[in-house]
């Protein structure tokens, strides 16, 4: 194999300057989604206590149906007060989200290596691009798969930490006890890492083009009609 030959020019170019867009958003990807933390608060009446505050911290995986929220007092509201969860278990969807988007920064990692300092090779018409190329396609895919699915958990989520909680919590339906939803800590950034999944699609499919260029299947065949397919012409 040859020596490595380190040359900053295939980032002026569109195959190595996606490839570096791509790897930035990835992280981003990643980052907003597994870095989140949050609570929800409620305000519980009951029996000798007004609006005691409890509270639920969840964070990723999202695995809310083991989120317990706290005691309102002491007394547990005079016993009425049982062990109370939040609903929904979204682990499945947020660890594929965030495991692929460390996958593909990692992929990024690797390709931008093999473009800076290894593009004789890339470009010698051997596998590698064909590589790059079934990779490029399968990542458009599972970026759509994995920010729709996502999408989808996130409103969920929402949903089984906003207002419409109170609705599942048994304590809250006792007669002399009522709740109040008072507050859950924003979810921007949840938001933004699907925004950036679907960036990072759109990346992928506009970078497959480039990649497709480096292929067999879209540069000619080096072979001419003089290599031996037709014998020299003879002259008279």
């Amino acid at each position: 194999m040859s020596d490595f030959h380190l040359d900053l020019s295939p980032l002026k170019e569109p195959l190595g300057f996606i490839k570096l867009l791509e790897w930035f958003f990835s992280m981003f990807a990643f980052a907003t989604c597994g870095g989140y933390k949050g609570v929800t608060t409620l305000l519980v009446s009951c029996n000798g206590l007004v609006n005691g505050t409890v509270r639920a911290s969840f964070a990723y995986p999202f695995r809310l149906n083991k989120v317990i929220f706290g005691s309102p007092d002491p007394t547990r509201c005079n016993g009425t007060w049982g062990e109370t969860h939040l609903v929904g278990n979204f682990s499945t969807t947020a660890q594929f989200f965030v495991t692929f988007g460390i996958l593909i920064f990692l992929y990024c990692m690797a390709a931008l290596v093999l473009y800076l300092g290894y593009m004789h090779l890339y470009q010698s018409g051997g596998i590698l691009p064909m590589m790059d190329y079934v990779f490029t396609l399968s990542a458009v895919f599972l970026w759509l798969v994995s920010s729709a699915a996502w999408a989808k958990a996130l409103v969920d989520i929402k949903v089984s930490t906003g207002p419409r909680i109170i609705e599942e919590i048994s304590a809250c339906k006792i007669p002399g006890t009522s709740c109040l939803f008072d507050s859950v800590t924003s979810m921007g950034s949840l938001n933004v890492s699907v925004v950036f999944g679907l960036l990072n699609m759109v990346l992928w499919a506009g970078n497959a083009w480039f990649v497709y260029k480096e292929t067999i299947l879209h540069k000619p065949n080096n072979a001419s009609p003089d290599s031996g397919l037709y014998p020299p012409a003879s002259g008279i």
